[in-house]
């Protein structure tokens, strides 16, 4: 998406167009399921000066406004996409931690139910599978280098 579609994207949300919004919008373009850390170090990039929490409000500010969504894999910081609106899930590596997303195979949202939801209207289901990823599938076969 250019720049103009990004700041229609901010003004349809209800949010001011800033140059911090869309450099984190940009960035995460460019690096889905990133955390924090990794945002700020592209968005440093593009604007130096900014800070660690600057970021983390921006990011605050977008999820809030339904223009990103943030994911909390087990033991690993949160991590934050721009797909959004659909019902997908994720995977993650159990050994690099990389996470990569995974379309739903039953349906619409939310597309699990659960067999008691103590009286809760249940509107999501988010799902966690966690696997070796192809990388590490790799190295795990390769064999031990000899000393």
């Amino acid at each position: 998406m250019d720049t103009a579609g990004l700041e229609h994207t901010l003004r349809g949300a209800g949010l001011k167009v800033t140059r911090g919004r869309l450099a984190v919008l940009e960035a995460l373009a460019q690096r889905p399921h990133a955390d924090a850390e990794t945002v700020f170090g592209a968005v440093l990039r593009t604007l130096p000066g900014t800070s660690i929490q600057n970021v983390h409000n921006v990011l605050g500010d977008l999820t809030a406004a339904g223009l990103l969504r943030r994911i909390e894999p087990a033991g690993s910081a949160a991590r934050y996409e721009r797909r959004i609106g659909d019902n997908h899930h994720h995977v993650v590596c159990t050994s690099c931690g990389a996470v990569a997303d995974v379309d739903c195979v039953v349906g619409h949202a939310p597309c699990l139910h659960p067999s008691e939801a103590g009286g809760y209207a249940i509107d999501t289901a988010e799902v966690t599978f966690w696997g070796l990823c192809p990388s590490c599938q790799e190295r795990a076969a390769a064999p031990a280098p000899h000393h």
